[in-house]
Formats: C-alpha cells, sequence, structure tokens
C-alpha cells in the first residue's frame, strides 16, 4: 500500500514508513490511538469513523486484519501520560497522536515506537520533530494551526461586534508556549482595532465558568477561545456560557 495514501486517511500530509503493514497483510497489525477529547465528544466520534473509514478503503478492516486500540485523554494532561505509556506497552506497530498535550505524552513515553501525530500546534517548536520537511526521529504528522489566524479572529470579532474594547484569549498555558504567537498576532493589529487584548488563562471547567462569567459583567468584552485542553475538551460547555454571557459581552 502507499505511504501516504495511509497518512492522508489519518487526516495528515507528512509521509511515515509503513511498509510493513503491506508485507504480511494477513497478519494481525495494531494501532494505538490516543484521543486528546473525552470518548463521547462528538468530534471524538466523527474522528474515530473517519479513520476506520479510510482504513477500510485501503484494505485494513478493524478486528480483521487491523486492531485499533483507543484511549481518551479527555482534555486531562495526567490521563494523557498515563494512556500514553499503557499504549507504549502494548508494543503497536504505530500509535496515532491527537493535541498537543498526547503527543507530548508520548514524546516522553517513547523515542523508538512509530507515532504520527495530528491536531497539534506547533511540532518544531514543540520538539517532536526537527522540522517538518526532515522530522527525524520517531514522529511525523501535520500541523493545522496558523497563527496568524489570531489577527484574523480579532478583525472577524469586531465585524460581529463592533462595540468590542477589550478581548480575552481564553487558554491553558500549561499545554505549551503556543499561545504567545497567537497573542502577538492579535496584538499586532488590536490597536489599529481600539482592542486591548489580555490572556486568560484556564485549567479546568471552574475557571472557564469563572472567566466567561466576569468577562459577560464587562462592556465591550469579548473572547476568543484557542485550541488547548481543557477548552477543547469543555467546547460545549464554553458556547453555552458565552451564550449566557451579559449583553455587554462578546
Amino acid at each position: 500500500m502507499r505511504r501516504r495514501d495511509f497518512i492522508a486517511g489519518l487526516g495528515g500530509a507528512a509521509a511515515w514508513p509503513l511498509s510493513a503493514f503491506a508485507q504480511q497483510p494477513a497478519e494481525m497489525r495494531r494501532i494505538g490511538i490516543l484521543m486528546g477529547l473525552a470518548e463521547t465528544d462528538p468530534f471524538t466520534v466523527k474522528y474515530g469513523q473517519e479513520l476506520r473509514d479510510a482504513l477500510q478503503s485501503l484494505g485494513w478492516t478493524d478486528s480483521q486484519n487491523i486492531q485499533l486500540v483507543y484511549r481518551y485523554a479527555a482534555g486531562d494532561p495526567e490521563l494523557a501520560r498515563k494512556f500514553a505509556k499503557e499504549l507504549v506497552e502494548m508494543q503497536p506497530d504505530l500509535i496515532v497522536g491527537h493535541t498537543t498535550p498526547v503527543v507530548a505524552a508520548l514524546s516522553q513515553a517513547t523515542r523508538t515506537l512509530p507515532v504520527v501525530f495530528v491536531s497539534i500546534t506547533d511540532p518544531v517548536v514543540g520538539g517532536f520533530v526537527a522540522s517538518m520537511a526532515r522530522p527525524g526521529g520517531n514522529m511525523t504528522g501535520f500541523t493545522n494551526y496558523e497563527f496568524s489566524m489570531g489577527a484574523k479572529w480579532l478583525e472577524i470579532l469586531k465585524e460581529i461586534a463592533p462595540s468590542t474594547a477589550r478581548v480575552s484569549l481564553m487558554l491553558n498555558p500549561d499545554t505549551g508556549s503556543y499561545y504567545v504567537e497567537y497573542l502577538q498576532s492579535v496584538e499586532a493589529i488590536a490597536l489599529t482595532q481600539s482592542v486591548q487584548a489580555t490572556l486568560a488563562p484556564v485549567h479546568n471547567s471552574d475557571d472557564i465558568q469563572r472567566t466567561i462569567t466576569a468577562l459577560g459583567r464587562e462592556r465591550g468584552g469579548g473572547l476568543i477561545v484557542l485550541p488547548s485542553a481543557p477548552i477543547t475538551a469543555n467546547i460545549q460547555l464554553v458556547i453555552d456560557l458565552a451564550e449566557k454571557a451579559e449583553p455587554s459581552g462578546h
């Protein structure tokens, strides 16, 4: 089978040498999949089905000639480390890591098992690869975040709510330093939009609730939600709280 087709089935664009999968098609192969979201999260269900469908189209059927072993970190870095160790001990042929905290845990757990990462921020800054062109080591994959989008998010927010005078960037600072690039992107255009940009660090659902409630009490307050745990795992909570916020916030 073509290695780039397999990676495409995982949602990525990078190439990993997976010729071993094609050498003995009759033998059951095993892929460990460590998701950053909860098992019941709609995105988790969607990603899992898309992966199975893509593998099926390439001749790999779950429970027939391939075994897919799932674990779910649910936005908890401690769970990510626990399940990363658990999957590594199973010695699968390949591990798929979803989200930056998960890949960080896998990076600590193994330097030999092949890992394909998806939906992470900056794999070079994170130390997962030497470069996207030449990853080196045991990891490869793709990133779907572009830091310059921070400025565009602010522009869109101002179009939706022209009275926005302050914007908070909600994030979990424990998941990495990537948020600095987003903040710099927002700050680069904030002054031209007469907006003050600040960080709103959160670590759990209680923090999320307090932050949004406080923001809703401010006149001209706006919110930009950055991709990080536990926010990703509690995105529905963020949406519900934002809808209930006072009219002065956006």
